[in-house]
């Protein structure tokens, strides 16, 4: 089950002008399944992205990329569950590249217009006919509030359908904010095995939605871990359609753009937390807070470290207050002039170390205590300067070998 997560009602998500959803069953995979999702986006909207840092990234990444490098205007999204179409070679770019004929010649626009995407098996060939045959189905499910069906279409070894939506008031306009993400393993920063869509009425010059995709990223997706492993698909995709009744924002550090944004990051946050909540196996929600640091990059470093370290991961399953595994983690982080005896540990409001020692008024049943707590703050102070950073994770469960262990079956 995730931690402190439920399905979306689709009654609280806004349709975004401009975007339409269609939805439906390819059989991809497996039969009776949602796996087959189009975006219809109007004429006129800014998209921009971010994906993968795996080398070995999957086809529709590559596509995606020379699509929006080529800046003819996106006019549609089409996604598949079921099969990643990674690992393909020169076969998996043929097949992802007749996804977009075939879409285009339906919605008579160029094939570069469109975004692709996949997720699932990583090695098997993409049934393109069974895509192919799936899409009038799915543009003829087109509609504004297609939000939570979309959220469902795709899922893979998700638990639940992850979306939010929000509306801000930006240069006296109200403006709207819906996205939906999947993910539950392959999850680590940079980015991770997940997709995320993100859609906007709001109004800005087209030079920024590159800029806002990475830094939406930044804030949200490039802070999560599960696992540690970067998956070949990872997608992050933000559309502004321009719908919205205000003046165009020109400067993400203007008033609006800051508006803008932070309502933005908090839809992104909230994506990309539900992410980890529903992480494979997942019982715990984990905030890793590194403070105290000479810059942003060693406290990631740091916390990054901790995210990742399965003795720390097995620790919190457990509820074990066996801490002296975070210290551990901080030590091999990287940091090569890192002095231990200014090393600070918290769990919530309990005191473990301090100065790189065991705190004397430490009590091990405290630490227990807030372990066998679904949602828990580690804060670890390096005593450098006056630099943090915070990322999310969560722990490792017998379950999560065995969703594994039986992912193909």
């Amino acid at each position: 089950m995730p931690v402190n997560l439920s399905a979306p009602d689709p009654a609280a998500l806004f349709a975004v002008p401009g975007v339409r959803i269609g939805v439906a069953e390819a059989g991809v995979r497996k039969a009776n399944r949602k796996d087959l999702t189009v975006v219809l986006i109007d004429e006129g909207s800014a998209v921009g992205g971010v994906f993968t840092q795996n080398r070995f990234c999957a086809a529709p990444v590559q596509v995606c990329r020379d699509h929006l490098a080529a800046n003819h205007g996106i006019r549609a999204m089409v996604i598949n569950t079921g099969n990643a179409n990674a690992g393909t070679g020169e076969d998996g770019l043929m097949r992802t590249r007749s996804t977009c004929i075939a879409l285009a010649r339906k919605l008579e626009i160029s094939p570069e217009q469109i975004l692709p995407f996949s997720t699932g098996v990583i090695m098997e060939p993409l049934p393109v006919d069974r895509i192919e045959a799936g899409l009038p189905a799915a543009l003829a499910d087109a509609k504004a509030d297609n939000w939570a069906r979309a959220a469902e279409g795709i899922m893979t070894t998700d638990t639940i359908p992850k979306a939010f939506s929000q509306q801000v008031q930006v240069g006296g306009a109200t403006v709207t904010i819906t996205g939906i993400s999947k993910g539950a393993g392959m999850i680590r920063p940079n980015m991770a095995t997940m997709l995320g869509f993100l859609a906007t009425d709001a109004k800005i010059d087209p030079s920024l939605i590159q800029p806002l995709a990475k830094l939406l990223a930044d804030a949200s997706f490039n802070r999560v871990t599960i696992d540690g492993d970067t998956s070949t698909n990872d997608s992050f995709v933000v559309i502004a359609t321009q719908k919205a009744a205000h003046a165009t924002i020109t400067s993400l550090d203007s008033a609006e753009g800051k508006a803008l944004v932070a309502a933005m990051q908090n839809v992104a946050r909230q994506l990309a937390q539900a992410i980890v909540r529903d992480g494979e196996g997942a019982t715990k929600f984990i905030t890793i807070q590194v403070e105290g640091g000479r810059d942003a990059a060693e406290c990631r470093q740091v916390a990054y470290a901790v995210a990742h370290s399965p003795l720390v991961k097995t620790a919190f399953y457990a509820s074990d207050p066996n801490l002296g595994r975070i210290l551990a983690a901080v030590g091999y982080a990287g940091i090569a002039d890192l002095d231990q005896t200014g090393i600070d540990l918290f769990l919530d409001d309990v005191h473990v170390a301090v100065k790189g020692g065991r705190n004397p008024s430490y009590r091990e049943e405290d630490g227990q205590r807030v372990m066998k707590r679904s949602e828990i703050t580690v804060r670890i102070g390096l005593g450098r300067g006056n630099a943090s950073e915070t990322v999310w994770t969560c722990d490792f469960s017998h379950e999560y070998v065995t969703i594994n262990a039986d992912y193909r079956s």
